[in-house]
């Protein structure tokens, strides 16, 4: 596709105005959130035991003077609700918009009946869904979105950086699938710190948001900047010491878009480098789970590695701060790859 400066800045423009749209639909919704929640008592319930049942020793010891404090959840509901809005409005599009948009609310509504249950539960347990019900449900929403951009949208090769387009068939439904559930765990699992996901999930959405107006997508990246714009108003409550938190109606609600965008700019294999941080919090959490089952051994003192971090000494904002660095130059060399690997 040729562009003109006119069309480019055009196009730029309403990215630009989407994203400002978004920002501040989320900022004015913050303080009807903010009321709801402390009136009805939103709170976040600590997790005291892991997903192979041991009692988390280190994970409560480390954050025990922050949930000393009522802290509400499910904040991620005002970035869902504003980039619902923004895109009903001004950047509806079968082919860009349809999908992502479908994945943020199925995705959000899984985490949302989490955070109810997690808000509602009474005792330490690990408190919401089971982690067998989650990944179903997510799995459930993977496959049939999967089958839309497969069967409606006709999407059935997957690019490969340097080397071209591979040919998958009817197998590009479970591959959809796959990128939407392992993105949308990987996020929820990174939301463990003050302003982490969000930090993330900006970087990753800026970068994928870049490629896809360098394919000539642009109401794709008016989405992506739109999702941008929302995360910039939930991270200036979020950072740290966080007024609020995520909770899974945002993690697995931005997560599976993600999962979802990468695939619409045919980027399944810049994901894992876009989204590396993601990688090396559900890695390090799954080697955990694997270690102490197989070899009854924990690799980390504490997982996913953020934590792990933490229980060495690093404080949360260093831990944080450095994985934002380590995303934006991970964001930078996505973009390269895909400049240079056939993308665009």
């Amino acid at each position: 596709m040729v562009l003109t400066i006119d069309r480019l800045t055009d196009e730029l423009t309403v990215t630009l105005l989407l994203s400002g749209a978004a920002f501040i639909l989320a900022m004015l919704l913050t303080p009807v959130y903010t009321t709801l929640a402390y009136r009805y008592k939103f709170w976040k319930k600590q997790r005291v035991t892991s997903t192979t049942g041991e009692k988390l020793l280190v994970f409560t010891k480390l954050h025990e003077k922050k949930f000393k404090r009522n802290i509400p959840t499910m904040a991620g509901i005002i970035a869902v609700i504003a980039i619902t809005v923004v895109t009903l409005l001004f950047n509806l599009d079968r082919a860009q918009t349809y999908l992502p948009l479908a994945a943020l609310v199925g995705g959000g509504a899984v985490g949302l009946l989490d955070d109810i249950i997690n808000i509602r539960g009474q005792g330490g347990g690990v408190a919401g869904l089971r982690s067998s019900v989650k990944f179903l449900m997510i799995t459930a929403l993977g496959l049939a979105l999967g089958w839309y951009f497969s069967v409606k949208l006709g999407y059935d090769v997957v690019h490969l950086p340097y080397v071209g387009d591979i040919a998958l068939g009817w197998l590009m439904i479970p591959l959809f699938a796959f990128a939407v559930v392992a993105t949308g765990n990987a996020v929820n699992i990174s939301d463990g710190l003050d302003g982490l996901a969000g930090g993330l999930l900006s970087i990753a959405y800026g970068a994928f948001g870049v490629i896809a107006m360098l394919q000539g997508q642009f109401i794709l990246a008016g989405f992506c900047f739109t999702v941008l714009g929302s995360l910039l108003a939930y991270l200036w409550f979020n950072i740290y010491p966080a007024r609020f938190f995520m909770g899974d109606v945002g993690s697995f609600a931005l997560g599976t878009s993600l999962g979802v965008v990468a695939m619409l700019t045919n980027s399944f294999f810049l994901l894992p480098v876009v989204g590396i941080v993601f990688v090396m919090e559900a890695g390090s959490s799954l080697l955990q789970i694997v270690s102490k089952r197989l070899f009854k051994h924990k690799i980390f003192l504490s997982a996913p590695v953020h934590h792990h971090l933490e229980a060495i000494g690093w404080p949360e904002t260093k831990v944080t701060m450095r994985f934002w660095v380590i995303a934006a130059v991970a964001a930078f060399a996505g973009i390269l790859v895909a400049l240079t690997g056939g993308h665009v």
